[in-house]
C-alpha cells in the first residue's frame, strides 16, 4: 500500500489559478487526485483550465468568493453534484497589503482578515459535514511564517496569518474524533514570477533573505509539494493541528552575527 497515493481523492484548492496554489494542486495530481478549484471571474477560471489542459490535467473549476458564504455553500453543494464529495480542502486563497501600520484603513485591515482568515474559515465550515459522514477529511491551511514573525508593513497579514494558526489547531481539536486532519502549510520565501524582481543579483531584499535562510537559497514551487501531498495523504492521519513550515530553517535561525 502507498500511504501517499490520493487516487481516488477530490482535492478543492482554492485560488489555484497560478501561483503557490496552482503548484499544489498539480502535485495533487500526480498523486492521482481529482482537482477542484475556484477564483473570482470565469475568465480567470477558463485561463487556468487552459493551463491545466496544457499540463495534462483534468481540472474542474467554479467563480466563487471565498468570503461569500451562501456562495462558498452553493459551489460545495455543486462540486459535491458534479464532481463528488471533497476529500481535501486546502485553504490557499488569500491577499497581503504591505502597508505601514499607521497608514493603514481599517477597511483595508479588514478585507485582508476577511479572506485570509474569514475565507478559511468559511470553506472549511461548508465541507466538514460532508466529511463527517464520509468518515474522513484532511484540511490544509496555507499559514506563513507570518503565523509566528511580524515584520513591517504586514500587521493585517500577520494578524490573519496568526488568527489561522489558531483556527487550524482548534478546527484539529474540534473535529479530529470523526477522522478529519486539519494542519497548516508554511511556505517560506518561495521563488515564483511575483518575487522575481527581489530575487535579482545585488537587490538588499534577495541579499538578505539567502543570508537569513540556513538553506541559503530561495524555496521553490516544487519544495512545497512533498510536503503538501503528505498532509493530503493517508500518511498523516495522525497529524493533526501541526504548523509544517517549509522555509529552508529560517525560523529555526537567529541568523548570522555582523562581521
Amino acid at each position: 500500500m502507498n500511504a501517499f497515493d490520493l487516487t481516488g481523492k477530490i482535492a478543492f484548492v482554492t485560488g489555484a489559478s497560478y501561483g503557490i496554489g496552482y503548484g499544489l494542486a498539480k502535485a495533487f495530481a500526480s498523486a492521482g487526485a481529482t482537482i477542484v478549484f475556484n477564483d473570482l471571474s470565469q475568465d480567470k477560471v477558463d485561463g487556468a483550465l487552459a493551463n491545466y489542459k496544457a499540463d495534462g490535467i483534468v481540472a474542474h473549476g467554479y467563480v466563487c468568493d471565498v468570503t461569500d458564504e451562501d456562495g462558498v455553500n452553493a459551489t460545495v453543494a455543486q462540486i459535491e453534484k458534479e464532481v463528488g464529495v471533497i476529500d481535501i480542502l486546502v485553504n490557499n486563497a488569500g491577499i497581503i497589503k504591505r502597508i505601514p501600520m499607521h497608514e493603514m484603513s481599517a477597511a483595508d485591515f479588514r478585507q485582508v482578515i476577511d479572506i485570509d482568515l474569514n475565507g478559511p474559515f468559511i470553506c472549511s465550515k461548508a465541507v466538514i459535514p460532508s466529511m463527517i459522514k464520509k468518515g474522513h477529511g484532511k484540511i490544509i491551511n496555507i499559514c506563513s511564517m507570518m503565523s509566528e514573525l511580524g515584520r513591517e508593513t504586514v500587521s493585517a497579514y500577520a494578524a490573519a496569518k496568526g488568527g489561522l494558526k489558531m483556527l487550524t489547531k482548534n478546527i484539529a481539536s474540534e473535529y479530529g474524533e470523526f477522522n478529519i486532519q486539519c494542519n497548516g502549510l508554511g511556505p517560506g520565501y518561495i521563488a515564483t514570477p511575483q518575487t522575481a524582481p527581489l530575487r535579482e543579483d545585488g537587490h538588499p531584499f534577495n541579499t538578505f533573505i539567502i543570508g537569513r535562510t540556513p538553506a541559503a537559497r530561495w524555496g521553490t514551487p516544487e519544495d512545497l509539494q512533498g510536503p503538501a501531498i503528505f498532509l493530503a495523504s493517508e500518511a498523516s492521519n495522525f497529524v493533526n493541528g501541526h504548523i509544517l513550515y517549509v522555509d529552508g530553517g529560517i525560523l529555526a535561525y537567529i541568523g548570522k552575527q555582523p562581521k
